[in-house]
């Protein structure tokens, strides 16, 4: 699934109490996902470690109550049976928790109840964990348990949500640009007893916040690569460079009949991204003028990803006349169909 229809799916399974278990590669944004679609939903949202837990935590603490022993719900546990409002309870890396605090949370998953405590009805559970191949401490996820949830899904990237989220976030232009341009660098997930990192949607977003830093060229490549890895923050170290020598966007939105519509599509894809973070409902008749010198120019795709972004950033725009004219024009079934 990708980020979209697994929102789409957890807005339905968390008001119904049917949990879910999410799997998927490192760094792709499960926990991120689960948050986003429990605010949505208008959840609380208790979020559990089972690889760090006891299994105490979801049985409760043996005590001895009026000469009698018994459990105590404490924690977590004594927050969902509490719960007066709608709550999901996220296991997050449940694949790394013991086999013996995997089977404490069967109870709660199917019976909804443990050792004479009843789970509130207002609660959800949802669970994320990585795979056994990702070399992530992931064991395996016990059968009994596995079978308790109401589905399990995978999630996997996408470009165009990852760069929608990304603009969002405000992420830095040309990252959402070199992305665009490298769509299979956004994901390459590569399990390592190494010390290094890869290119994921995570390690990206830590790329993003190093840019923001405007260290030293040789520090911020050598911080860069720390984050993606050797082979990406080459690509986009080169990326950047091209960068810097695009067509002025400045002189762009003085004159766009003066700028030539570049014919590589690495300047294309880095110069559309310029343009839609600098575009506004103000300028737009001028951003519009040049996107039109692209479609002419046979370049009308990188016309659409730079109204796409630029609709993103500020919405106004669609009710320009500049656009409405685009949009109705040749350019109108490129910018629907993305």
């Amino acid at each position: 699934m990708k980020p979209s229809e697994l929102k789409t799916l957890l807005a339905a399974t968390i008001p119904a109490r049917i949990p879910v278990l999410i799997t998927g590669a490192p760094g792709i944004g499960k926990s991120d996902i689960v948050a986003q679609a429990a605010d949505a939903a208008g959840a609380e949202l208790i979020l559990s470690h089972p690889a760090v837990a006891d299994p105490t935590d979801a049985k409760g603490l043996p005590w001895v109550v009026d000469g009698r022993a018994t459990f105590l719900p404490f924690g977590e546990l004594q927050r969902a049976i509490d719960a007066t409002a709608r709550t999901v309870w996220f296991l997050d890396d449940l694949g790394q928790a013991s086999p013996a605090v995997q089977a404490s949370y069967m109870q709660l998953l199917l019976a909804r109840r443990v050792n004479g405590h009843a789970l509130s009805d207002n609660v959800t559970f949802v669970a994320a964990t990585n795979r056994r191949t990702d070399r992530a401490g992931v064991t395996g996820i016990l059968e009994p348990v596995k079978s308790r949830f109401g589905s399990i899904v995978e999630l996997e990237t996408d470009v165009d949500e990852w760069c929608s989220w990304a603009i969002d976030h405000d992420l830095p232009p040309e990252l959402i640009a070199f992305v665009r341009f490298q769509p299979d660098l956004l994901s390459q997930f590569t399990a390592t007893a190494d010390l290094k990192n890869s290119p994921v949607p995570r390690t990206w977003a830590s790329v993003g916040r190093i840019l923001a830093l405007q260290l030293p060229q040789g520090v911020q490549h050598a911080a860069i690569a720390g984050a993606v890895g050797d082979g990406a923050a080459t690509e986009f170290s080169a990326f950047l460079r091209l960068y810097l020598e695009l067509p002025s966007v400045d002189q762009i939105l003085i004159d766009p009949d003066s700028v030539d519509v570049p014919k590589q599509p690495a300047t294309l894809y880095a110069l559309s991204g310029a343009l839609a973070h600098r575009a506004t409902a103000q300028n737009f008749k001028r951003v519009g003028q040049y996107v039109q010198k692209m479609v002419d120019a046979g370049k009308g795709e990188f016309g659409a990803l730079l109204l796409k972004d630029a609709l993103q950033r500020h919405s106004d725009i669609a009710k320009t006349q500049a656009f409405v004219k685009l949009a109705t024009g040749d350019l109108g079934t490129l910018i629907s169909g993305r």
